[in-house]
């Protein structure tokens, strides 16, 4: 059975989209930032974190958080990794793609994750030694042996320009076995679709830990793997992540071998 956690973050999570969806029919109104070059974050981005930490907060005191507006705040075992808005670029253009992400870390280790759809009222959910779910129905990652016919997913690195030839070097390479790459905007959103079978393979530069840490335990728990560029399991520190069931996953590393710079490989 789901620890109590699971619904805390549930909780929150719904509290979030609701601020989300609140906000939708005004969104010439809001107030935006470019936090960098292509990297915006708008009042609702800040507004729907704050409600994640206050129900969080109220549950777990002594949890420190990591969001990605607020930063760190705490310090302890237990961390709760926060995307208030996965999809921020999505959402102020009014394209109906993505998600709530909360994810646990313990000692480190991702072992809890909620991913919240709140336009479709998709609700993801993970945790450790428990498996995934899509609204209560168990998911898990698809059966596919490999590459050949497989539907995959990916973010270009805006954060991260420099990389994009090698970007696209490594879709190339996937496209010549894959049937597809789909570039959707909402990094947790599509690991959740991967959980569930919807895609087969994930692969994507630079993403930063409130990205991934919440929707890798929804792969993990689906029966799927993650790791890094060159196979090496577990939450990348790079954030260099590929993700997919076992098969697919190794066939992906294989194929993007020889498109990887000296940076990327690491």
């Amino acid at each position: 059975m789901p620890r109590p956690a699971v619904n805390v973050a549930v909780r929150a999570a719904r509290a979030a989209g609701q601020i989300i969806l609140r906000y939708m029919n005004r969104l010439d109104s809001l107030d935006v930032i470019e936090k960098q070059r292509h990297d915006y974050v708008s009042e609702v981005d800040k507004l729907a974190e704050a409600e994640i930490i206050r129900e969080l907060k109220r549950a777990y005191p002594r949890d420190a958080t990591l969001g990605e507006e607020s930063g760190q705040s705490g310090n302890s075992r237990n961390v709760w990794v926060i995307d208030p808005l996965d999809g921020t670029h999505n959402y102020l253009r009014g394209f109906p793609h993505f998600s709530v992400s909360i994810g646990l870390l313990e000692n480190g280790e991702p072992t809890l994750g909620v991913v919240y759809d709140p336009l479709r009222d998709e609700l993801f959910t993970a945790d450790k030694g428990n498996g995934a779910y899509l609204n209560d129905r168990r998911i898990r990652v698809g059966k596919r042996d490999g590459l050949g016919g497989a539907l995959l997913v990916t973010g270009f690195p805006y954060r991260q320009r420099r990389h994009l030839e090698a970007q696209l070097g490594m879709t190339r390479a996937l496209l010549a076995e894959a049937e597809d790459v789909r570039r959707t905007g909402s990094a947790a959103l599509d690991l959740a679709y991967v959980a569930a079978g919807r895609l087969d393979g994930f692969y994507e530069i630079g993403l930063m830990p409130w990205d991934m840490a919440a929707a890798c335990v929804l792969v993990r728990e689906a029966g799927g793997r993650y790791c890094n560029f060159t196979g090496q399991d577990g939450l990348p520190e790079s954030g260099n992540l590929v993700a997919g069931n076992v098969s697919v996953v190794n066939a992906m590393v294989k194929a993007i071998a020889p498109e990887l710079t000296p940076v990327l490989a690491r």
